[in-house]
């Protein structure tokens, strides 16, 4: 690995960024048209659902992709996958009065290239990226992620009031243009393929449930994380109804919350990029868990008062930060401990184990939030994840101690 690797990595960042502003601003003008012509709540349902019906389906698929072909050409075929898929669609609804519910087969297909993007870009960068680095890079990539869906919804909102849809929808394929062009200037080592008697789908399914049956704290954190997103995930379909229900507040702040959040994110991912030096990843990554759910219950727990709306904003904000003293810890412990021929499939089985958790959070979720109210929701899910992140440490510190011993 030579000195070049930081201009390696944000040449493949930079068109990276464009190309999430890209499909962040035709995710929020898809989203909003569908909105704007329905008003249909079931809608909005259905396009949540089908954004991750696809990687439920698809990540094991994926996986096993990123493991045997060249992560590099997955990733720019992905990216231009979705780029053509919303031009196409643009042409379409140029050419013809397109009905709304078109919109959401859109949204599957972009889903699809997204579920073959993720884990081939998450298993790309080790090849790249020093091991001793990748909790930085990993910094670098969240800031440059959050920063993306703060600009894109923005970009989105400007292009929807000033074009017709058609126009707006072309900015996701020149994000994909921009993203595949600069990956593919640069030069990725080549990847060497799994024995050829090893590459039966079945057996590859297999070889990436083994690493985490292998890697048992690895395998208990995982667990953990799936449990805990199971109350953590609808969190961010009730914002916007904690600040217009319970605490009688504007559009605008309910849009002031979502920025508190990127914003959360953004430093912490810059002080994972900067300062600070982390030696114990999965006992950081436990930390992360255990804030979000003392975040989530202080904020179920606040009256609905003006002054509490603001607690609730900067509280959103230290939710959004203790998300990524999660995720960035694991994703490097990931990247710097799996084989590399087995990466792509671990990543793709913990995506798999998130979109499993989405919608099971809702259908649980939505009816008890309905019941008790949405802030009692928050609190419920606080506790529920400080106890079973409370639970997964104490099994951590068991584990460590039966292999000391």
């Amino acid at each position: 690995m030579n000195k070049t690797w930081k201009r390696k990595f944000f040449t493949i960042a930079i068109g990276q960024m464009a190309s999430l502003i890209g499909s962040s601003a035709v995710q929020f003008a898809l989203i909003w048209w569908i909105a704007s012509e329905t008003g249909s709540a079931i809608m909005m349902g259905l396009s949540g659902l089908v954004a991750f019906l696809p990687m439920t389906f698809l990540s094991p698929v994926a996986g096993i992709a990123a493991d045997r072909y060249q992560r590099k050409h997955i990733c720019i075929a992905a990216d231009l996958f979705i780029g053509l898929v919303a031009a196409a669609f643009a042409v379409l609804l140029w050419m013809y009065d397109m009905p709304v519910w078109t919109a959401l087969v859109i949204l599957g297909l972009r889903s699809v290239g997204s579920t073959f993007h993720q884990p081939a870009i998450q298993a790309l960068i080790p090849q790249i990226v020093p091991a001793g680095e990748l909790t930085k890079v990993g910094g670098w990539n969240q800031l440059l992620a959050s920063g993306s869906f703060l600009l894109g919804p923005a970009l989105g909102a400007a292009l929807y009031a000033a074009f017709p849809l058609p126009v707006v929808l072309l900015t996701d394929l020149l994000g994909a243009l921009a993203a595949s062009g600069l990956l593919a200037a640069v030069a990725v080592p080549k990847l060497e393929p799994a024995p050829q008697e090893h590459r039966s789908t079945l057996g590859e399914l297999k070889e990436g449930l083994r690493v985490y049956l292998e890697d048992r704290p690895l395998l208990l954190i995982v667990s953990v994380e799936t449990l805990c997103m199971i109350f953590y995930l609808p969190l961010a379909s009730f914002y916007p109804l904690m600040t217009s229900d319970y605490f009688g507040a504007s559009a605008w702040h309910g849009s002031a919350v979502e920025v508190a959040y990127a914003l959360g994110m953004m430093v912490s991912a810059l002080l994972f990029g900067s300062v600070i030096k982390v030696r114990r990843h999965l006992a950081v990554a436990y930390l992360g868990l255990l804030g979000i759910g003392v975040t989530a219950a202080l904020c179920g727990m606040l009256p609905p008062t003006m002054w509490a709306w603001c607690v609730f904003t900067v509280t959103c904000g230290v939710m959004g930060g203790f998300g990524n003293v999660h995720s960035i810890p694991l994703v490097a412990y990931m990247q710097s401990s799996i084989p590399p021929e087995k990466m792509g499939r671990a990543f793709s089985l913990l995506a798999l184990a998130g979109s499993f958790s989405m919608p099971v959070g809702l259908l649980i979720g939505s009816p008890v939030a309905e019941w008790v109210g949405v802030h009692m929701w928050f609190l419920i899910s606080g506790i529920g994840i400080i106890l079973i992140t409370a639970a997964g440490i104490a099994a951590q510190w068991l584990l460590q101690r039966s292999r000391d011993a």
